[in-house]
């Protein structure tokens, strides 16, 4: 139960960003290479985090 509420947060956020990167693109809606960019965003984020 408590990995569901990390999983569904971290989709809550790439999907924030995914809409962002939409928007930037100036698209109506959230398409797959917005997702996949969030997707790497994040990645790149959990990669560095912590490490100063």
């Amino acid at each position: 139960m408590v990995l569901s509420k990390y999983i569904s947060r971290a989709s809550a956020r790439i999907l924030k960003v995914a809409r962002t990167i939409a928007d930037l693109d100036g698209s109506p809606g959230i398409e797959v290479g917005h997702l996949s960019e969030a997707i790497n965003f994040r990645n790149l984020d959990r990669d560095s985090w912590g490490r100063r």
